[in-house]
């Protein structure tokens, strides 16, 4: 008889080498630990700025900024089956890491320089002058990034898991726990850092925001992954590929359905399940198996509306937080760092209920099957974009009234030395003091309009609006020249602030970070950060200082009258064209709050449920058809995005809340006629069927066992966070 566990052992030996030990951990897992860390925060980091520098940089709208977003996240869920793929069947693990990681690496370096806008500033405005230079880069460096994050994502918790040595179990879960760490602590320091550097100013020729830093360090933290996986390579335990279940599964199934097509005529005794029709070529442990994976993957297709939900508050949920308030009194918080309450959540939420709340429901005597959970944690995700929506429609509260494509606005300031009575065709009568303006803008349907002041003699001049835009009427010290100037007609970008100046003094002026003004001009906007801010006027030998501290959102003008230095800038007029925003970001909070319980209690729950309703062997099949959920519910928001064209966000937050409490209905009901299985009596049972002999049955487990070894290394992280 033959000695098995001698079998194994040598096997063993043969696939594992003797590595270098420090405190009883091979000296080679932390090389990949610090790999990790690195590339997680790259990854997250760069994914944590990514759709203000669509909106902000590129100038898309909201709609199309969110759907590339979308589109990139969905390529990165479908790239790790082909990360697998290769990884299993050519090159194996350590090639595979090497290779995607140097792809990853110039991906993630072609994205900063698509961010550097002064490559094709000719004019020196701050506005790149060829977009589609930039937008064909980034577009690259995203192909590539999704390719790379993708690729090694199967592999790297793997080959972690293949450097220890049979001995050492209890290390190897302590490395898991690590490992999971380094994956939070990427993603949460990215998030807290990257929006910092984006919000400093920087530039060659003029200072912007700063994309090209807050894109450049996580391409540099890639690099540093890169090298430090390289420097760990002479200590490594390399496998070889072993092939991969993913293609024998597929091949099974692809023959199942040719040979039922061929035999599809009546005269043809039909079969118990349409997987049988393999029975030719294929096992019948295989095909029994086979069937177990097909039953769970029916139960995921309701999955991606979670998942479209979910993925949101890095794209829209960010949005929504620029039309917000960020200060905290202590501390001002970026639009995208609200992102960091997710990862902070889940690091205390995971705990709590699987040591708290499962429990105490358990002693309670309820049955909250894995389903169950499911399918609250779905509902949880619709109940955060209710809050969303409930959000929304106050921060609209907020927003001014803008023009209509077919409408006009027209706001009046006056810098005549006197009170004027100002009257706009056909019958709007302002009355406006001295350095001061009309209350609010004023809309018009027609463009066409004569404006008429109670000078001595009457001033009447003829003006044509701008459709669908706002102005305003500039009335100087000599009213006869009065003049038009167009306002902005949307919150200003990133939460910043919109400022401009009117020269009511007598001379050319000269403003801090302003071009010189000339008597009766007014500037363009400038947009200045949150904070208090200080403008130095000066005027040869004569200067004062003029300072504001500012909110988030607002638009300003400012009106020097002339005696602006005899007061020392005191005299200064300010005109609020558009309030700040006063919807504080904290009300993001429970939102947040509700998707990560949902996310615990959906995704957490799901893989568990899903491991132990199929065959050890079959993990990695079951992994690919997790991740297809994710993309395609990323490419459902891509769709809606692009199709849905819905007036008011808060409606689009109300559609998906109840499209995924419809699906969760949908689960709920296939979750009711699920009945739990146990896989190993089932391959036991057909073992039988066969007519294995007990010493064939074990040495079958025991390769099986074998092979699971190296998958379930590979999917030990996954469980808490995809």
């Amino acid at each position: 008889m033959i000695n098995l566990t001698d079998e194994k052992m040598d096997k063993t030996t043969k696939k594992k080498k003797k590595t270098a030990e420090c405190c009883g951990y091979p000296i080679s897992i932390f090389f990949i630990v610090v790999n990790e860390f690195c590339e997680r925060f790259s990854y997250y980091g760069m994914r944590a700025v990514l759709v203000l520098y669509f909106r902000y940089f590129l100038l898309w709208d909201d709609d199309l900024a969110t759907s590339i977003y979308h589109a990139f996240v969905a390529l990165c869920y479908l790239t790790p089956i082909l990360g697998a793929i290769i990884a299993d069947s050519w090159l194996g693990k350590f090639k595979t890491i090497i290779y995607l990681s140097i792809v990853y690496a110039i991906g993630q370096v072609t994205m900063a320089i698509s961010t550097i806008h002064d490559i094709t500033d000719a004019n020196r405005d701050g506005t790149p002058d060829n977009f589609t230079f930039h937008i064909a880069l980034s577009m690259l460096g995203l192909i590539l990034i999704a390719l790379g994050t993708g690729g090694i994502k199967p592999c790297v918790a793997a080959f972690g898991g293949d450097q220890f040595q049979e001995h050492q179990s209890r290390q190897l879960n302590t490395f898991f726990s690590v490992f999971y760490l380094c994956i939070n602590a990427g993603s949460l320091l990215s998030t807290l850092i990257t929006p910092v550097l984006r919000a400093q100013e920087c530039g060659i020729h003029t200072q912007q925001q700063c994309y090209p830093l807050a894109f450049g360090v996580p391409a540099v933290l890639m690099v540093i992954s890169l090298v430090v996986f390289i420097a760990g390579s002479g200590m490594y335990v390399k496998t070889d590929p072993e092939g991969n279940i993913m293609w024998s599964v597929c091949k099974c199934i692809g023959f199942a359905i040719k040979n039922r097509f061929r035999h599809r005529s009546s005269s043809y005794p039909k079969r118990e399940h349409w997987m049988d029709w393999a029975n030719e070529k294929y096992d019948k442990l295989l095909i029994a198996q086979i069937k177990m994976v097909l039953k769970v993957l029916f139960l995921y297709i309701p999955l991606p509306m979670f998942w479209t939900l979910f993925d949101q508050k890095g794209s829209r949920w960010t949005l929504q937080a620029t039309t917000m308030s960020g200060d905290f009194g202590a501390f001002i918080l970026q639009p995208d760092q609200m992102q960091t309450v997710n990862p902070i959540l889940i690091l205390t939420l995971v705990p709590i209920m699987d040591r708290l709340i499962f429990p105490l429901i358990q002693k309670c005597g309820l049955n909250f099957s894995p389903l169950k959970r499911m399918t609250v944690g779905m509902l949880f995700a619709a109940m955060a974009f209710v809050s969303a929506a409930l959000v929304q429609i106050e921060i609209d509260k907020t927003l001014p009234n803008f023009p209509s494509s077919s409408e006009s606005q027209l706001k009046v300031v006056n810098t005549y030395s006197t009170t004027l009575n100002v009257t706009i065709s056909p019958n709007e009568h302002l009355l406006i003091e001295s350095f001061g303006s009309s209350a609010d803008y004023v809309t018009f349907d027609h463009q066409d309009i004569t404006v008429s002041l109670n000078t001595n003699p009457v001033i009447t001049k003829a003006f044509s609006l701008i459709k669908g835009g706002r102005q305003t009427l500039i009335i100087p010290s000599d009213p006869t020249v009065m003049y038009l100037k167009e306002d902005v007609k949307s919150k200003p970008r990133e939460g910043k602030n919109a400022i401009r100046f009117v020269n009511g003094y007598t001379a050319d002026l000269n403003i801090t970070n302003l071009d010189s003004i000339e008597p009766s001009a007014t500037t363009n906007y400038t947009l200045v950060n949150q904070g208090k801010r200080d403008f130095v006027l000066r005027h040869g030998e004569q200067w004062c200082e003029f300072s504001r501290k500012f909110g988030f959102g607002a638009s300003y003008t400012f009106l020097i009258p002339s005696t602006v230095f005899s007061d020392d800038c005191e005299s200064i007029t300010e005109v609020e064209d558009m309030k700040p925003n006063s919807v504080h970001m904290a009300l993001q909070i429970p939102q947040y709050f509700l998707i990560t319980t949902g996310e615990v209690m959906f995704s957490v729950t799901g893989l568990q449920f899903s491991y132990s309703q199929a065959p050890k062997n079959m993990k990695s099949v079951l992994q690919a058809g997790w991740l297809c959920t994710n993309a395609v519910g990323n490419i459902i928001v891509l769709i809606v995005a692009e199709l849905g064209k819905l007036p008011k966000q808060w409606a689009e937050y109300l559609l998906f809340a109840s499209l995924l409490v419809a699906v969760s209905i949908i689960f709920s009901i296939m979750a009711y006629f699920y009945t739990y299985i146990d896989p190993a009596e089932i391959e036991a049972q057909v073992r039988k069927e066969q007519g294995l002999e007990p010493e064939e049955m074990e040495k079958e487990t025991l390769e099986m066992e074998e092979k699971d070894e190296d998958q379930k290394n590979e999917q030990g992280v996954k469980q808490t966070k995809i």
